[in-house]
């Protein structure tokens, strides 16, 4: 196996055409701006253009926003005005989830310092940092080493230990003993999802108190030898080891070996072709997306099957939500398993270890439907609504919308679960999990107007409006019941946003995973200062060096 890191040669076409699309961040533009000319092809510098709050009506639900740029290492709790009123600064730049805790504290996710990683992914992660309100450290927590990698959200449970979404190494030797088609296998290591629960101690560490590995729970259809053969309509509580496998797939072909070069390419010296990219991946990591390589032992940045994005937990439950953006559905699972019940398919509350008790979104995923059927496209930041909210115990999903039938475009979806009060989930033999549709749909007027390829994110309201990121867009807005924007916030960048996809490609953005609005009663903003200060641009255009 090869340890030097991999540069692809497909990384462009992928990655900043098929992945990020040429409409994403689309939310974040000037309504009264026009496009630009359908002539111009090439990128332009970035316009002057309205950033902070742009709109704030009658009807929103007053209180702070937690703000976490992926391309900086503050967080920042602005008002409604866009006015900071707390900020937290770390030596690291931000990862894919912060929250205020009811302490007060910050919890949030970061980045690996330079040479630290082991590995990488399509995605950024590593550590975890909790901060008090006036900024010291209580908790620095790495999870790393040579064959495991924290990525994405995490989420923090009632007793104070956290679920983590984590990256296994897989050789393609294990693939194949595991029932891939070896001509699927592919040539390098291939990332696989997994879950920690960690319990906090002292500083810096932490014990890992309960695991799930969706390896362990795979069916195929292709080798009688191995053990999980079986029929993959058969058994939808299983994952079908084949599946979401094929080439030119998103995040699975992101970091694919070089392809032999064309004829038309033998002119391109190989060190200048490895520049090229060698550029356009650090581009991305200026992005916030990526995070740093690592040093000497840095073993490369590796394809990621299916790219789990968020976790979620409900106590009355006792169960676990993701969101596997390859799949383009969404996994509960059992989490009141031991480890142990956790790799088998008998124990736990509801009798099934730690298969699938529910899916949805794709039923082509366990051959119960096809491409008529799909529902989610993309998604992320999938979740229960809050128990006291509107739609208590139902699911919000941001659906990205990439390859979605009838144009590409993003929604916002409620989703009525099938589930009784002992959370079980009802569906008949043979068919495909329900509901048929969301009961409740967000999508701009003209659906394309929204249209974020990756990352994004919803949160649900108490007075029933939801607060939607966009990823890229660097948007931030709240909408009611109704489906009118009553807020909107656009993250600032040196008091600048960029115009649309081409023009961030150009330079560093002001992408956002996703935001969080915290009600001034809520208990973590007892007794705190909260006096506004500067917005973020007023901030940044202090600190800009003069000339």
């Amino acid at each position: 196996m090869s340890r030097t890191a991999l540069v692809p040669t497909t990384l462009s076409a992928i990655l900043f055409w098929q992945l990020i699309g040429p409409a994403a961040g689309a939310a974040a533009l000037d309504e009264n701006e026009p496009p630009p000319a359908e002539s111009d092809k090439s990128p332009q510098p970035a316009r002057r253009s309205r950033a902070g709050v742009v709109v704030n009506q009658p009807g929103v639900f007053e209180g702070y926003t937690l703000v976490f740029p992926l391309s900086s290492t503050n967080t920042y709790l602005i008002d409604m005005q866009g006015r900071v009123v707390r900020t937290w600064q770390s030596k690291y730049m931000a990862g894919q989830e912060a929250y205020l805790l009811e302490n007060g504290h910050l919890l949030s996710a970061a980045d690996l310092g330079k040479n630290e990683a082991h590995f990488g992914g399509a995605s950024k992660g590593g550590r975890i940092q909790e901060f008090t309100w006036e900024g010291e450290i209580v908790w620095d927590f790495r999870f790393h080493n040579q064959t495991q990698l924290r990525h994405h959200a995490i989420t923090r449970m009632p007793n104070g230990n956290l679920l983590m979404i984590v990256w296994e190494r897989k050789s393609p030797q294990e693939a194949i003993a595991a029932g891939v088609k070896p001509e699927l296998a592919g040539k390098t290591d291939m990332l696989v999802d997994a879950l920690i629960e960690v319990e906090p101690a002292g500083k810096t560490g932490g014990k890992v108190v309960w695991e799930w590995r969706m390896w362990d729970h795979l069916v195929q259809d292709h080798d009688r030898s191995k053990s999980n053969f079986g029929e993959v309509a058969a058994h939808p509580e299983l994952l079908d080891a084949n599946f979401a496998r094929n080439a030119g797939g998103g995040f699975l072909d992101l970091f694919a070996p070089p392809a032999a070069p064309k004829k038309d390419d033998q002119a391109l010296a190989a060190g200048e072709r490895k520049t090229t990219e060698d550029e356009k991946l650090d581009r991305l990591k200026g992005l916030g997306y990526i995070g740093a390589g690592g040093g000497k032992k840095f073993a490369g940045f590796f394809p990621d099957w299916t790219h789990v994005n968020a976790v979620a937990y409900d106590a009355r439950l006792d169960q676990i939500m993701l969101s596997p953006r390859e799949f383009n559905e969404v996994w509960i699972l059992d989490h009141s398993t031991t480890t142990a019940e956790a790799a088998a398919h008998q124990g736990g509350r509801y009798g099934k270890g730690g298969d699938i008790l529910y899916r949805w979104g794709n039923p082509r995923a366990y051959r119960a439907g096809t491409a008529r059927d799909q529902r989610l496209f993309q998604q992320h930041d999938t979740q229960w609504v809050p128990t006291g909210l509107p739609g208590t115990g139902n699911m919000l999903v941001f659906n990205n919308g990439g390859g979605r039938p009838g144009g590409q475009y993003s929604s916002v979806d409620e989703v009525v679960l099938p589930v009784d009060a002992d959370g079980r989930y009802s569906r008949q033999p043979g068919t495909r999990f329900g509901p048929d549709e969301p009961v409740w749909t967000y999508t701009a007027p003209k659906p394309s107007d929204l249209f974020a390829m990756m990352m994004s994110g919803a949160q649900r309201l108490p007075n029933g409006n939801t607060l939607i990121s966009t990823g890229f867009g660097g948007t931030i807005f709240e909408v009611t019941p109704r489906k009118e924007v009553v807020w909107k916030y656009i993250v600032p960048l040196d008091g600048q946003t960029k115009r649309d996809s081409m023009m961030f490609l150009s330079g560093p953005g002001n992408p956002v995973f996703r935001a969080y609005r915290y009600a001034p009663e809520y208990p973590g903003l007892a007794n705190r200062d909260l006096t506004p200060g500067k917005t973020i641009e007023e901030l940044q255009r202090k600190e800009a060096p003069t000339r």
